[in-house]
């Protein structure tokens, strides 16, 4: 075969480095976005922040520029000969100062380090009357605990790991567990549930009601306690329903996991990008000015690169179009996330009005069909993206589910199908709880046709229990 050449035309879409950019920001998160923001700030030494506050915020009726508004726009920045220095305004975003200088919007401040739970331990052993070895001993077992305060390796295990030269026996090990399990917090160094909960149950006053009765279910009988086997427990124990509740409320009252108090934690804050509030009788949104960085071309560099040549300019000139693109994408970025969350607004207004129970069902493409956006596009805008409404701070994704089609032909969404789920749920008798199959039938008769299998998917990821084990005396 002849080698030869052809040529073909084709159209590729062409991902520019500023297209690029500005899909990467509109898909983080604010704090990602701030953080994005500040290592720009600290590469490039053509951006800087903005003292100017005067600037208003975007709103629900600030529009983006039309395409021929753009076109015009960016005819005029392909300009060789323009004033970079007067021109330094007109590239701020619309948003509120951002500063890592600024003691006013730094983080609240971190409470107290709590000490760990083997240092609270080791302390309290500091303080007790025991001699130096039991001292040591009760150490090893302080190190041995979980994060949860048990003791999950056996003594017998334990003490074939201990050097010999330390002659420390298996009955010193039983004794010193003892000491520990008495040191400080009930339930500490117990070896299972059962054994935690005794703990904490013999801590308790001699003449509490029903104590040795919940002293004998969580030790013989904690098993049947969970599956809420009453019945059962009753004819085991010859007990009546009286006694059983009150010893069943002594157990709910315990703690399972007394180690864990001592974790320290740490508080997760969300900023909110957008506010949604009722203004003359509609529900409008705004950009929430303290997540957006004010951003302007450094008038400085700026004028500098004005009086250079191209040559010695290269580079500060390719810093100062990084610049404009950066402060453009915010701004786009911003613009597309009000747009999205009004347009979501005006669709579960009845949300705002009524709670859960009268979300509406929305997908995706529902709001990238009315903003004539892709639906990749409505999907990055709602990634890690948060509303603050009077009903409390929800991700974007919250206003999105499916929905179940009702008899009359409409439609009922999954978040309102779960909102109906716990309603019922906390309305029933607890001695009769629903099951399942009843929940779905009481949904039926109003119209909402649910299966079992649905009612049980939704239970679960509602984090409610089964009939069974919902049951009480």
């Amino acid at each position: 075969m002849k080698a030869s050449l052809q040529l073909r035309l084709s159209q590729q879409l062409a991902l520019t480095p500023q297209l690029q950019q500005a899909l990467r920001l509109l898909q983080l998160s604010t704090q990602d976005m701030q953080e994005e923001v500040s290592r720009m700030l600290d590469e490039n030494p053509m951006l800087e922040m903005a003292d100017d506050t005067s600037s208003m915020p975007f709103t629900a009726d600030t529009m983006i520029a039309t395409p021929q508004q753009k076109e015009v726009s960016d005819s005029r920045d392909d300009r060789e000969d323009r004033d970079f220095s007067s021109e330094a305004s007109d590239w701020n975003t619309a948003s509120a100062p951002y500063s890592s200088d600024d003691e006013d919007d730094s983080f609240p401040e971190q409470a107290a380090l709590q000490a760990s739970l083997r240092e609270h331990l080791h302390d309290e052993l500091c303080l007790s009357q025991l001699d130096d070895k039991d001292r040591h001993v009760i150490g090893m077992l302080i190190e041995a605990l979980d994060e949860n305060g048990y003791l999950e390796q056996d003594l017998e295990e334990l003490v074939t790991l201990l050097p010999a030269e330390l002659n420390i026996s298996l009955d010193d090990l039983e004794t010193a567990l003892v000491q520990l399990q008495h040191l400080d917090q009930p339930g500490l160094g117990a070896r299972n549930l059962s054994e935690c909960l005794e703990l904490q149950l013999k801590a308790l006053p001699k003449e509490t009601p029903q104590r040795e009765l919940a002293i004998r279910l969580v030790r013989d009988y904690l098993g049947l306690v969970g599956a809420h086997d009453f019945a059962k427990i009753k004819k085991l124990l010859r007990c009546s329903d009286d006694e059983l509740r009150e010893a069943q409320y002594l157990i709910a009252e315990l703690n399972p996991k007394p180690g864990a108090d001592f974790n320290p934690s740490v508080a997760d804050y969300v900023v909110p990008d957008v506010v949604v509030e009722k203004h003359k009788g509609k529900w409008r949104a705004r950009l929430n000015v303290e997540a957006m960085p004010k951003l302007r071309v450094n008038q400085v560099y700026a004028h500098i690169l004005q009086q250079r040549d191209e040559k010695n300019g290269s580079q500060l000139s390719s810093q100062l179009q990084e610049a404009k693109w950066l402060i453009k994408n915010l701004q786009q970025r911003f613009e597309t996330i009000l747009r999205v969350a009004q347009a979501i607004v005006e669709r579960q207004e009845k949300f705002l009005e009524h709670g859960d129970i009268a979300m509406r069902p929305l997908v995706l493409r529902e709001i990238a069909e009315t903003l004539e956006m892709h639906e990749s596009t409505v999907s990055r805008s709602t990634t890690q993206k948060f509303m603050l409404t009077p009903r409390g701070i929800y991700e974007f994704k919250h206003f999105f589910g499916s929905g179940l089609t009702t008899e009359d032909g409409g439609s009922c969404s999954s978040t309102a199908i779960r909102e109906l789920i716990k309603q019922l749920v906390s309305e029933e008798d607890s001695r009769k709880p629903l099951t399942d199959s009843r929940m779905s039938e009481i949904l039926a008769q109003q119209g909402i046709v649910v299966a079992r299998r649905t009612i049980a998917k939704y239970r679960e990821g509602l984090h409610i229990l089964p009939a069974n084990l919902r049951k009480s005396l």
